[in-house]
């Protein structure tokens, strides 16, 4: 038990510490910068100047705007890391992450959109620029929703403030599960990368449609969330049994599986479940901090979970 004891304290720095964000975020910067050059004057300029035979379906290989989506897609891998940075620490934060990936999603979709919008006085009959302007709007009211989830925690935090000696034994189990998803994303990251490119031949004239790329990935990564919502929500009855913190917890656990299925959803259905999946999170947190704010008399008071 003692020896079990010391190796997680030690793991979790290897993998979860200040010092390896840093690291991690200077390595994920440096490749995105690479990786951005690749794409514009390795790839792009190549195929335009046909020294690369050019795809049949290649919307990411045609106009130089589109290079951005490739080093966005290595910042999305950061978040990702601070997802599971910020498990341990904060779950309001944890699921802050999570809106935060979806809503770079669509910014990085935005980019590529640009390459290809259509512009005419029939802009609203356009399907590709009906959908542009559907994510645009939607980044924007996800930016601010999201602002507003990080007041509604920022108000939870420091009402907790006092509370760390209550809660020491869940942020142990917290720190067990962020050690297991660091190897895990890893592990999924570089299978789907191999999968994917196994599946493209040097030969061939098609590279895979672009919606089966935006979703690489991320599909399973959500799949994955939810479960780890489902299993961090079990894990808070041991520590709580006050009713609004188990509609906040079953709540995010809601909100995730509704971002879950925006992926298997195209069109304006996808950008109106994620939207609704972040206003029902921040819905739930302002009701969950107003319970706080104003306890009800009967309310229970077994100790607290973050």
């Amino acid at each position: 038990m003692n020896t079990k004891r010391n190796i997680m304290p030690y793991i979790f720095d290897m993998f979860l510490s200040e010092e390896t964000r840093a690291k991690a975020e200077k390595i994920i910067l440096k490749l995105a910068l690479f990786s951005f050059f690749i794409h514009l004057v390795v790839i792009i300029y190549l195929i335009k100047f046909d020294f690369l035979a050019q795809p049949l379906n290649s919307e990411l290989l045609t106009n130089p705007i589109s290079a951005v989506y490739t080093p966005f897609s290595f910042i999305l891998i950061y978040e990702v890391y601070l997802l599971i940075y910020y498990l341990p620490k904060s779950f309001t934060t944890y699921i802050t992450k999570q809106y935060e990936i979806i809503t770079l999603i669509i910014i990085r979709k935005l980019f590529k959109d640009l390459s290809t919008l259509e512009l005419s006085a029939n802009w609203f009959e356009i399907k590709g620029d009906l959908q542009f302007t559907y994510d645009l709007l939607a980044s924007l009211l996800l930016f601010y929703l999201i602002f507003l989830f990080q007041k509604q925690g920022r108000l939870k935090t420091i009402k907790a403030i006092g509370e760390n000696n209550v809660i020491q034994r869940f942020v142990k189990r917290k720190k067990l599960i962020a050690i297991i998803l660091v190897p895990l994303f890893f592990t999924m990251a570089l299978y789907t990368l191999i999968d994917w490119s196994a599946g493209l031949s040097i030969s061939s004239s098609t590279i895979p449609s672009f919606e089966s790329i935006n979703n690489l990935f991320f599909d399973q990564f959500f799949t994955v969330l939810i479960l780890v919502d489902v299993v961090l929500l079990l894990i808070s009855f041991f520590y709580t049994d006050q009713f609004h913190k188990i509609i906040r917890n079953s709540g995010f656990v809601i909100s995730t599986i509704l971002i879950r299925m925006s992926f298997g959803v195209s069109g304006l259905i996808s950008t109106i479940l994620i939207v609704v999946a972040v206003l029902f999170g921040l819905a739930i947190i302002a009701i969950h901090n107003n319970y706080e704010k104003n306890p009800l008399p009967n309310s229970l008071n077994k100790q607290k979970a973050s």
